[in-house]
């Protein structure tokens, strides 16, 4: 078992150095996916952090890989079991989410892959389409509608991912999210 510290890594298998808390256990995964540590999140995994734990502000080791944009951190974890919308008492953002706000499209393509679902509303209705609208991810947009994101959604507030793109002043991107709303639907 290997556990990340302020230097090098320790081997704490050859040592006599005790294991860390569950709580620092748990920190240390969330350390590790945010920083790319492939190759000791099987370790923490297997020390005590759970998967699915979450952070202060409710974000998963997936959550917190896929954010920042680390790619085969969000594979490794999906494949150890860590769950595409997170865990199921949570409706926080989840990392599709995340990566529709940040433009990692690649990533964005795995977690759909995986089985997150494009229609996922946090607890503000909001969208990974809404938050691709925000900022005019269009490859993500367009991956987004591919499969299955609903533009009529609404969030609690009671805008869609169109009303999103014109609030921003971008007319371009609501008037092709609005042509995308079934003919009953359309605004007149």
């Amino acid at each position: 078992m290997q556990a990340i510290n302020d230097g090098p890594l320790i081997d704490t298998a050859k040592s006599a150095l005790p294991l860390p808390s569950p709580e620092r256990l748990q920190e240390l995964l969330f350390d590790a996916a945010r920083l790319g540590r492939d190759d000791i999140i099987p370790s923490l995994l297997q020390a005590g952090a759970e998967i699915e734990g979450q952070d202060g502000r409710g974000y998963t080791a997936l959550v917190l890989a896929s954010y920042n944009g680390q790619q085969s951190t969000t594979v490794l974890l999906l494949s150890l079991g860590a769950r595409p919308d997170g865990p199921v008492a949570s409706r926080g953002n989840n990392a599709l989410m995340g990566v529709a706000f940040k433009g990692y499209t690649t990533i964005a393509q795995i977690l759909l892959e995986a089985g997150a679902d494009a229609n996922f509303a946090n607890t503000a209705g909001q969208t990974a389409l809404m938050m691709a609208a925000l900022f005019d991810r269009r490859e993500i947009i367009d991956l987004l509608v591919a499969s299955g994101a609903d533009p009529r959604l609404r969030d609690a507030a009671g805008n869609t991912a169109a009303s999103v793109a014109e609030a921003q002043g971008n007319e371009g991107l609501a008037l092709f999210l609005r042509q995308l709303l079934p003919l009953e639907t359309k605004p007149s």
